[in-house]
């Protein structure tokens, strides 16, 4: 997996890569991406899209999709919707925090992403995938470092997983008022950092985290 350099990335995400393999008869490309790896809070969710191969209005219908961090929540929102209908086929699934403290963070990506294309409703055919591969999957697969960027399919992908977490982390808030995770949806911000050292830890953190281990240890020893 090579890493491009910054420069050699495209503006927006293109069909590169999906239609190599729709010119090849390959016509389920599954694009598979992730949202909450680095929080600090909460699931890790992914999904998975299917984008039509004979659909000539792709790019233009889709034009503003990209690595869901680049985007505004408004647009990730609005785009969301469009890429359900649009798609073949979508699945959204997630891995738990008990499922993050007891395998790690990177076999349980690759659990949500299992589920989120298991959930879809044709299976595809090959795999675009941000940066992992799924060896528990017998498909072929593409990992692409900055896959996001780069596949139109990885750049949907996002946004469903994200729109996904951050529905469920607000949901999740109106449990744990304290913390304030419909604002930052369980990532490491002072605002989330200052609730920590207050409350200390909740059933949603991943004590395991070194910044939530390091202020779990100050908030019991204060409170001690």
């Amino acid at each position: 997996m090579a890493r491009p350099p910054l420069a050699d990335l495209p503006h927006d995400p293109t069909l590169a890569f999906e239609q190599s393999l729709w010119q090849a008869g390959v016509l389920h490309v599954a694009g598979v991406d992730e949202a909450g790896r680095g929080a600090w809070a909460g699931p890790v969710a992914a999904a998975a899209v299917i984008l039509p191969s004979g659909d000539s209005a792709l790019l233009e219908r889709l034009h503003g999709v990209r690595d869901s961090k680049q985007m505004t929540a408004k647009a990730r929102e609005g785009f969301a919707e469009v890429i359900r209908q649009t798609a073949l086929a979508w699945g959204v699934g997630f891995a738990s925090v008990e499922e993050i403290e007891t395998q790690g963070i990177v076999p349980a990506t690759r659990l949500a992403m299992m589920r989120a294309l298991q959930a879809c409703a044709l299976s595809p055919t090959h795999l675009l995938i941000d940066a992992l591969r799924l060896p528990e999957i017998p498909l072929p697969q593409t990992s692409l470092i900055k896959g996001d960027a780069r596949s139109l399919s990885i750049a949907a992908a996002s946004v469903l997983a994200k729109t996904a977490r951050d529905a469920l982390m607000r949901d999740l808030a109106r449990q744990y008022p304290q913390y304030g995770f419909e604002l930052h949806k369980g990532y490491g911000t002072a605002r989330h950092r200052a609730a920590l050292e207050q409350w200390g830890p909740c059933p949603l953190h991943r004590r395991t985290y070194r910044p939530v281990m390091h202020l779990s240890d100050l908030w019991e020893k204060s409170a001690g």
